[in-house]
């Protein structure tokens, strides 16, 4: 870093994860787009691609040695296809970003049985720093590797964490609800237009791969069900529970972000109109008896993949955490 300026590289910029990342960063005070990477797109420029964004920078591939001239990468594939390319950045002194769920768990052996592959760099696991901002922010200050979290997975750990910590939940079951693009851009008849408008359906109903990443980071079985809703953005998550003392699970919950920028307890239920659009996760719950309820959103793409990922990259590189973040949604 030079000048107080990131030289950043983005890999998979066309994905919706990766086009946010681009966004964030052309917009971003301290940050310098230097290379940026896309089969679909190689050789457009940026502005060709996304009119909205003054950036002549060409889409190159990934094979590109400007990507190990860059202080930091994104990289912003799908599950499996880019953990090599993170080892030889990793290897070439350039510190990434990843977006997948390739370098997110502690148990190399547990993500080889969700994902089905064997894991060509098991080496950079111990190396890797799980990227949730507010619970692993010291060992983000001086990672070289940061594993961002899924999508659906922030929306439950960042209220959950907090009473499985303290051992005030079990029986935990998530109920959580995605808009469109958490699927990522593909050419898909179950994802297109005519099958989702005006519907809402429940899959990946015992066999999701975000229910291992959570139930991992909280030390406790999570019975997950994740839900497709007709919008483009936004995740709810709704999170029931049974707790030993309520009163403290309510105290521990309305406490456990104070002073944070992106995360807060909210005293009525939010929506996903709270947060579309920022980088934010705002939470409510309510108990009865010993039966808790959690009601979390975030925006899949921002707090639940992009906002997040470069919330990491402020961290690494000692810059304001909230640089080139939006905190508030549209009205």
């Amino acid at each position: 870093m030079k000048n107080n300026i990131v030289k950043v590289g983005i890999v998979g910029a066309n994905g919706y994860a990766g086009a946010e990342v681009l966004r964030l960063i052309a917009a971003h005070p301290n940050a310098q787009l230097t290379a940026v990477t896309s089969r679909a797109h190689y050789g457009k420029r940026v502005c060709d691609v996304f009119p909205a964004l003054p950036c002549e920078l060409a889409f190159t591939d990934m094979a590109d040695n400007v990507l190990k001239t860059c202080d930091v990468v994104f990289v912003a594939l799908p599950q499996t296809a880019g953990a090599a390319l993170v080892g030889e950045l990793i290897d070439a002194g350039v510190r990434v970003v990843d977006l997948s769920a390739d370098y997110r768990f502690d148990d190399v052996a547990l993500y080889e049985r969700v994902y089905k592959v064997t894991h060509p760099r098991p080496d950079l696991n111990a190396l890797a720093v799980y990227g949730l901002c507010e619970y692993n922010r010291d060992k983000i200050r001086a990672a070289k590797l940061v594993a961002n979290p899924g999508c659906y997975v922030t929306s439950v750990l960042l209220p959950m964490l907090p009473l499985c910590k303290a051992g005030l939940a079990s029986d935990i079951i998530a109920d959580s609800k995605s808009g469109v693009s958490g699927a990522g851009r593909k050419s898909d008849e179950a994802y297109g237009f005519c099958a989702l408008d005006e519907n809402f359906k429940a899959y990946g109903v015992f066999n999701h791969r975000h229910a291992p990443e959570m139930s991992e980071k909280t030390g406790a079985e999570i019975l997950f069900t994740p839900h497709l809703l007709p919008i483009k953005r936004g995740i709810l998550s709704t999170v029931y529970f049974k707790t030993p003392d309520a009163t403290a699970a309510l105290d521990a919950l309305k406490t456990a972000y104070t002073g944070e920028k992106f995360v807060e307890y909210s005293e009525t239920f939010p929506e996903i109109t709270t947060v579309a659009h920022t980088n934010r996760c705002v939470f409510s719950a309510r108990f009865d008896g010993n039966r808790g309820i959690v009601v979390s959103v975030i925006d899949n793409l921002l707090k639940g993949a992009a906002g997040q990922a470069v919330q990491n990259m402020n961290i690494m590189f000692g810059l304001d955490e909230a640089a080139g973040l939006p905190r508030y949604a549209p009205i």
